[in-house]
């Protein structure tokens, strides 16, 4: 493949919220999993997992679930210093009123893949979390290294992977988080999750039924050449 190829296919990729009423062969799925798993990560642990959900009524309950939560959230009186919860839609450059709230597509889709990390116990966490209380430099090194957190990053390269995969099979997706800070342990039931695992992603998939645009903010803004 050309680099040329290459950047098509990366800017070509767009989170999708809509899909048309269309199954996700088992098969496409399963190799796109596999080919995520190619996926640099720490110490080649390959701490990842991931549940790929065919199962309509299965995909219904976690939205719904998630969707409850939200709700939950929603009724709390601190929420309006936000102006509620969901937030309203940002207003569209040259429109005079906010565009329609973005909705959660999680009950929509035709499939999900549900990702997971394995826990894996630092040495290095525990010398740091048992000297932070005495020792300013070791806090800080805890602290940094709950912010670097490779586990994560290990599994973030992996859901990149699966994301263009997946766009260049002709499916379409989106990355979800937020709706696992208020429901993570309840999905984790519902799809009988071990206790040695995390759930830190939600990838709605199926056959595009929207095209939506998006723009990058220029390399300059967010790089700086050091010589």
């Amino acid at each position: 493949m050309e680099t040329a190829q290459l950047a098509e296919l990366i800017k070509g990729r767009r989170s999708i919220r809509a899909w048309q009423d269309k199954p996700v062969p088992e098969e496409l799925l399963v190799h796109a999993v596999e080919l995520a798993t190619w996926a640099p990560n720490g110490a080649n642990a390959q701490r990842w997992y991931f549940y790929i959900v065919l199962n309509k009524d299965i995909i219904k309950t976690i939205a719904d679930t998630a969707q409850a939560n939200r709700e939950i959230i929603a009724s709390w009186p601190e929420m309006a210093q936000f102006g509620g919860f969901p937030r309203p839609a940002s207003t569209p450059q040259g429109a005079s009123a906010p565009g329609a709230p973005r909705r959660m597509p999680l009950g929509d889709a035709p499939a999900m893949i549900v990702v997971g990390t394995r826990s894996r116990e630092n040495p290095m966490n525990k010398i740091y979390s048992d000297r932070a209380s005495f020792d300013e430099r070791a806090a800080t090194m805890l602290r940094w290294d709950s912010t670097i957190n490779p586990n994560i990053q290990s599994v973030s390269a992996g859901i990149a992977y699966l994301l263009l995969v997946l766009h260049q099979m002709g499916l379409g997706a989106t990355w979800m988080t937020g709706p696992l800070s208020q429901s993570k342990g309840d999905i984790e039931k519902i799809l009988n999750v071990p206790a040695d695992m995390d759930i830190i992603a939600m990838i709605p998939v199926g056959y595009p039924a929207d095209s939506p645009t998006g723009q990058r903010r220029p390399v300059r803004d967010v790089s700086q050449v050091i010589k």
